[in-house]
């Protein structure tokens, strides 16, 4: 009961920059972690960046120094900015919740994607 609307994706030139957004509404109050996953063509959807709850993050080891996380809690938005972006970047950006459940049982939750493609 959680639902992920992102936006921000688009074209851009090798060293640019973009930044995401990802709005939840929904069972918003149980929400203990947000963060954010790429898949390229072709290959596994992989963690790029995730903030849980204290405001701890986690990093790809490709990203870090280039993208960072952050959160306005009053507009339920979590942000990734992304810069000195590169070819190999390009891939569809995916938001992602988790949510406790019943029992503290956690569920995932994911938007519907955001293609990003770095290239001259």
């Amino acid at each position: 009961q959680v639902q992920l609307v992102e936006s921000g994706g688009g074209l851009v030139q090798p060293g640019g920059s973009l930044r995401l957004s990802c709005t939840a509404s929904g069972s918003i109050f149980s929400i203990n972690a947000m963060g954010w996953y790429r898949q390229a063509p072709g290959k596994q959807r992989e963690l790029v960046a995730v903030m849980s709850s204290g405001d701890t993050t986690t990093y790809a080891d490709s990203v870090k120094g280039r993208f960072t996380i952050s959160r306005d809690n009053a507009k339920n938005t979590v942000y990734l900015q992304m810069n000195s972006l590169k070819p190999e970047d390009t891939a569809v950006y995916y938001c992602h919740a988790r949510r406790v459940g019943p029992l503290n049982r956690n569920f995932d939750h994911w938007g519907q994607g955001t293609q990003v493609t770095v290239s001259s």
